[in-house]
């Protein structure tokens, strides 16, 4: 026997399945109504203010009921934009990497656990028209990512929902309905980015370089000038991995690029280089301030970057990217066509202003400035650059993938020999256009997600570790899940008693 309810068709025993289902999650005893729909016979629907709210929500959850005709029961979800903000410390990008962590792996978890989306899209996002504004290298930061997916429409707050499941480094800061299409990354017209370093990557090789430098005047306006030539349409193929001068996408439109005044802090004089442009390639940005670096302390003639535009290998030198931030991504097309059409509101996200300048200045610049101070990752690689020739290499046998063997000294041209040597192994159909063949990959293992008991067995005594972006802690070896750890500042420092420490305390104990 079949039940017909609107132009779908029911079988009786799969209707009975569905009922029962709605009747295990409600508070109430409805067998009267279940019996009914076992034996066939057509029940009047219930109106909502007749359905429990848990009857409501177990119908709109479902979204792998099958019913006949291969239709599905779906949760009835709209197209959202979420703007995040994140620190990239600790994280291998924020494009999703199997067995590593990265942004997108810990937010697509979060909403799973917030019951935003299902396995099977926490597995393949693209179910729910998953897709990002810009992809950030590992340990790049961003003021203002936007992410565009479907989300459920029955949730009063989704940011606050995803919010509880996150590391405090990253967060969700708003959310906009968007149209039904909305793309955000084709929909993107620009990107800003901003690069904070110390002023002394700048000193010229005739002075000595050290943490006391300040930078003269005459130094930044070399820097300003040098900075200026980028502008404009040029071909960016030395700027990333395996791309030829040839390929029509290795050209970039560089919209401007300035750098501020530089001001002090932490006893180290700083400054921000901010840069605009339609799009960019992998590493195109740190290239660009790396080779900036050589050509204004004197190691390389300032036109090596119009010579790196050509169509020969020159070795172009990649920045550190624990400074490298995304500032915004840029939708002036998208507002203008929809952001006063009275349904839609513009992405502009003036009213989270405050709260991203808070975050900013609480994991972000907190963290760029105390991880040089402690770990001196610029003055470290400023020790490396004079090792770079920064001259042309031809090709040797016509093959633009590889330098000749006397730039194999370089870092570059060793990693050029290694990846030749791989694909001479038999391995050219593995690896992706935008992996990075150069001496940016270092040692990714402490990337990878460790099991909660290998980091417990690993905690020293009287140590907390946040465990894979989550609010899980180890304390003193233990596990333990303290969410209040993030909403109300307080750790647990022996396992007994509560402290209540001091804000940027607190950050420098449990980033990453």
């Amino acid at each position: 026997m079949a039940v017909n309810i609107g132009r779908h068709s029911l079988s009786a025993t799969r209707l009975c399945q569905l009922t029962s289902r709605i009747l295990m999650a409600s508070s109430k005893e409805n067998s009267g109504d279940g019996e009914s729909l076992c034996q066939g016979v057509s029940m009047k629907r219930a109106s909502a203010s007749e359905r429990t709210e848990t009857q409501v929500k177990r119908i709109n959850l479902d979204a792998s009921s099958e019913v006949e005709g291969g239709e599905t029961v779906r949760r009835k979800r709209r197209k959202y934009a979420l703007l995040l903000s994140y620190s990239g410390k600790g994280y291998l990008g924020m494009q999703r990497n199997p067995g590593y962590r990265t942004i997108e792996d810990d937010l697509l978890t979060a909403m799973l656990r917030a019951d935003l989306i299902t396995d099977e899209g926490c597995t393949c996002p693209q179910m729910f028209h998953f897709q990002r504004a810009a992809r950030t290298d590992k340990g790049v930061s961003a003021a203002r990512q936007v992410v565009s997916l479907k989300l459920p429409e029955d949730v009063p707050d989704i940011a606050g929902a995803i919010n509880g499941h996150l590391c405090s480094q990253i967060r969700v800061m708003a959310i906009r309905r968007t149209t039904k299409s909305f793309n955000c990354k084709s929909w993107c017209d620009s990107r800003t980015y901003s690069y904070l370093c110390p002023t002394f990557a700048f000193a010229p090789v005739t002075e000595m370089r050290h943490e006391g430098y300040r930078i003269t005047s005459e130094v930044l306006e070399q820097l300003k000038t040098t900075l200026s030539l980028y502008k404009g349409t040029h071909n960016f193929h030395n700027f990333t991995a395996r791309k030829k001068a040839q390929d029509a996408s290795a050209n970039r439109y560089i919209m401007d690029i300035d750098c501020g005044q530089p001001f002090e802090r932490e006893g180290l004089e700083w400054i921000t280089i901010k840069i605009k442009g339609q799009s960019f390639m992998m590493h195109q940005i740190r290239k660009m301030i790396g080779l900036t670096m050589a050509v204004t302390q004197g190691l390389a003639n300032a036109d090596i970057i119009t010579r790196a535009w050509g169509k020969d290998r020159v070795d172009v030198p990649i920045a550190p990217g624990i400074g490298l931030v995304l500032e915004e991504p840029h939708y002036d097309k998208y507002n203008k066509r929809y952001g006063s059409d009275g349904i839609h509101e513009p992405l502009n996200w003036d009213e989270a202003a405050q709260k991203i300048q808070e975050f900013r200045e609480l994991y972000i610049d907190s963290s760029i400035v105390k991880t040089e101070i402690k770990e001196k990752p610029m003055l470290k690689w400023l020790a490396t650059l004079p090792l770079h020739n920064f001259n042309i290499s031809e090709a040797s046998n016509g093959n633009d993938d590889q330098l000749e063997s006397s730039n194999g000294r370089t870092p570059l041209g060793r990693a050029a020999s290694r990846l030749e040597n791989y694909r001479g192994a038999g391995h050219q159909d593995k690896g992706s256009d935008d992996e990075a063949e150069d001496e940016d990959e270092g040692d990714l293992e402490q990337y990878r997600v460790v099991p909660v008991m290998k980091v417990a067995e690993a905690a020293p005594h009287g140590t907390e570790q946040c465990i894979n972006g989550t609010n899980t802690h180890i304390v003193n070896g233990v596990e333990r899940d303290d969410a209040s750890i993030i909403k109300t500042g307080k750790i647990i420092s022996n396992g007994d008693e509560e402290q209540s420490p001091d804000t940027k305390d607190h950050y420098t104990e449990n980033i990453g």
